[in-house]
């Protein structure tokens, strides 16, 4: 019997250690998680949100892990890819693409309205995708890299959310899964795209978890500044960097997606206190005006500057981004 009670005893005083951890923790971590669900409750639509502070590891998520319609910000796939095969030495930012007919469709980007047929070079179409969301450069972009590669690499890396099920503009081919109705052009989570983000500006590449090469560096130098010099501005960058950052560079790499009843906004923050990754989808949104007031954008920037302001409260740093050369 003395044994059994100590072994009782035991139990108990773990289960208490363990509950007042958890609810340390969860207080710790609660005004700012508040003040998140606050405003996304004020918001004419569903919002999901994941966040993580990578020196400390801080994170917020709300709906992290609920399938939303990704928008452009698939896109962020299309390339993560191009950097796997341009490391693997299967393609090449100077490969000559072509610029067709077929591949033309309208909304964001210029490629639209070129003649055809134009060739381009793989990282010109790759730039053209990533900072002004070029339609027509993507659909390019997807002849050369393959989409049936860009899913197979989501699911290589565990994202099994994470789907690009077309081109943009174009109607699917082949067999598609049922859901691919409701997505449109792909679908993700916001915990799972945060976590395409950090790969990219951490420049963790290839199967492993080894440290990147010189070479790795410089693939991700470049994608990198296609993320710095992103056109589309009004949701994360709003209230944290709202400057000219032409000269030294923007302190937030980020890549946005927009629906009629879409926003979303993915983003790496650099800051003084190291870099933030936030991931911010709006979805069944009431206002669906195309200006840059919009309530999604409204919304996505209140909520990466509470953020923001309450994990780096020194502001923001470029050099958190710096990869050698």
């Amino acid at each position: 019997m003395p044994h059994m009670r100590t072994a009782t005893l035991h139990c108990f005083l773990s289960a208490f250690l363990f509950a007042n951890h958890a609810l340390a923790q969860n207080q710790s971590q609660s005004p700012l998680q508040s003040q998140v669900e606050r405003i996304a409750s004020e918001h004419h639509g569903q919002v999901s949100v994941y966040a993580k502070g990578l020196k400390t590891g801080q994170t917020v998520a709300m709906k992290a892990d609920e399938p939303v319609q990704t928008a452009s910000v698939i896109k962020l796939a299309i390339l993560y890819e191009a950097m796997e095969q341009i490391r693997a030495g299967k393609a090449h930012w100077d490969d000559r693409v072509t610029l067709t007919k077929e591949n033309q469709t309208g909304g964001s980007g210029v490629l639209g309205f070129f003649d055809t047929p134009t060739t381009l070079t793989l990282k010109d179409v790759l730039s053209m995708m990533v900072i002004t969301s070029d339609n027509t450069a993507t659909n390019v972009a997807i002849d050369k890299i393959g989409l049936d590669a860009v899913n197979a690499e989501m699911g290589r890396l565990g994202l099994k959310n994470t789907w690009l099920y077309k081109k943009v503009g174009k109607p699917p081919s082949g067999p598609m899964p049922a859901d691919q109705k409701k997505f449109g052009l792909g679908k993700t989570t916001a915990r799972e795209m945060a976590t395409l983000m950090e790969r990219i500006v951490t420049c963790r590449l290839g199967d492993n978890d080894a440290p990147p090469t010189d070479a790795d560096h410089a693939i991700c130098n470049v994608s990198l500044h296609m993320l710095r010099s992103q056109f589309y501005r009004d949701g994360v960058p709003r209230y944290l960097e709202p400057i000219d950052s032409s000269e030294e560079g923007s302190a937030i790499a980020n890549k946005t997606g927009a629906l009629d009843e879409v926003r979303n906004d993915v983003d790496a923050v650099a800051t003084k206190n190291g870099l933030l990754i936030l991931s911010i989808f709006t979805w069944d949104n009431k206002d669906q005006s195309w200006t840059d007031d919009n309530e999604a954008y409204l919304t996505t920037a209140k909520i990466a500057k509470a953020i923001v302001g309450t994990w780096a409260p020194d502001g923001l740093d470029v050099a958190a981004f710096e990869l050698p050369k």
